[in-house]
């Protein structure tokens, strides 16, 4: 009896069915979103932010693999995979494959599992450079799925302008300062390393290394066996992330600097006034909602800028994809990958130097027909290759591909 309510046939229908864990990173709703309009049968299962005892953790996933019969279970970042392996061993016993889209950089997040269900698992990763050290960790099965857009989510919402977010050049961004904070505290280093960690993160800004582990290790040996000695894997972890997030600060900062003359206005986190509390000619604005409000704010800024976070220096972020979706015009920073999804020049505009900023800025300030052409060939680019619909088709062959 036990044999027929574990076991099943898998992938045996048109479309998958799929398991959606957990809801607590926003791209679940694209994905939810994305099978609906695909007609794939679908459960989100939503184990919220509380913390589940073993036995209650246990019971909720037999319950929906028993019930809905997943052909496998897909997560965002390993969200609701738990550290301890116990998932893994009822993914084993009901002999349910994982796919996990990674992004974020995955090892700054893989390092604390213990187990890592090498076998059956499909790791997605956002960032190309992450494809082969992951399945030099390991996993059999990794897959390159960069990130998109849902044009049906980001629609404007408001009849009438909100002219305060009109302006000439803005950025919308965490300006990392209390995340590094955060990740510095949670390591605990001593003050001489806490002082070399922050030393390291600039020269790791300004190199073209991917991963600050391996960069630490070479560069800056005596840093990286400090935070190596370490006995827990967790402030391992949060020492790396504290040094890319650092980095990030400092690039960020660098990036947002060159734009002061063309008085922006600057989205984000309070850390910002911190930052440039004794810069003037700059706009703050806190935080925006990500559906309610940037649809609506994207086309009000004749410039939206863009500067890359540290932690993957080769891929692209969520706003090169948003940003034209929205109707509006984008300046980012050059990473290669992203000339495997737009064409550069006519479909995006990038600068490859942050000595490069204040020029282009001027050029396309001054020119709205050019910039009026790049958005529109750039929101052609996105509807016809890179929304949440293409990626999850892309996803679901993959895994059928790999375990069907």
């Amino acid at each position: 009896m036990q044999e027929s309510l574990t076991t099943w046939p898998k992938f045996r229908g048109k479309t998958p069915r799929i398991l959606l864990l957990t809801s607590q990173y926003f791209l679940i709703g694209e994905l939810e979103a994305a099978c609906v309009r695909l007609g794939v049968d679908h459960l989100l299962l939503d184990l919220g932010a509380k913390e589940m005892d073993l036995d209650e953790f246990v019971t909720v996933m037999e319950d929906a693999f028993s019930s809905f019969r997943p052909d496998f279970v897909l997560t965002v970042n390993h969200l609701g995979v738990d550290r301890e392996g116990v998932l893994v061993s009822l993914l084993e016993r009901y002999g349910l494959p994982l796919a996990s889209w990674f992004v974020d950089n995955p090892h700054l997040i893989l390092g604390v599992y213990a187990d890592r269900y090498f076998d059956r698992t499909a790791l997605f990763t956002w960032d190309l450079d992450t494809v082969d050290s992951l399945t030099a960790m390991g996993f059999a099965h990794v897959f390159h799925l960069p990130l998109g857009a849902d044009p049906s989510r980001l629609v404007p919402h408001r009849e009438t302008p909100v002219e305060p977010w009109r302006a000439r050049v803005s950025f919308v961004g965490n300006s990392m300062l209390r995340k590094t904070l955060l990740r510095a505290r949670a390591a605990g280093p001593s003050e001489p390393l806490f002082r070399a960690g922050m030393e390291a993160a600039a020269a790791f800004a300004r190199s073209d290394d991917q991963l600050a582990g391996p960069f630490l290790a070479r560069e800056y040996p005596e840093v990286h066996a400090g935070y190596a000695a370490f006995p827990e894997p967790e402030r391992r972890l949060a020492f790396e992330t504290f040094v890319t997030w650092q980095a990030t600060l400092l690039y960020r900062l660098d990036c947002v600097s060159r734009l002061i003359p063309f008085e922006p206005l600057i989205v984000g986190d309070p850390g910002w006034q911190e930052l440039l509390a004794t810069v003037q000619g700059w706009r703050y604005h806190p935080e925006l909602s990500y559906y309610d409000d940037l649809p609506d704010f994207y086309p009000l800024s004749e410039i939206n800028f863009n500067c890359t976070s540290q932690q993957m220096k080769g891929a692209v972020n969520q706003r090169v994809f948003d940003v034209p979706c929205c109707n509006g015009f984008l300046l980012t920073d050059h990473r290669r990958q992203v000339e495997e999804l737009f064409e550069p020049e006519r479909e995006i505009v990038c600068y490859r130097n942050p000595d490069e900023i204040p020029a282009l800025v001027e050029r396309y300030l001054n020119d709205p027909e050019a910039r009026k052409q790049v958005a529109d060939a750039a929101r052609k680019r996105v509807l016809a290759e890179h929304t949440y619909d293409h990626r999850m088709r892309a996803l679901i062959e993959a895994v059928r591909g790999t375990f069907g």
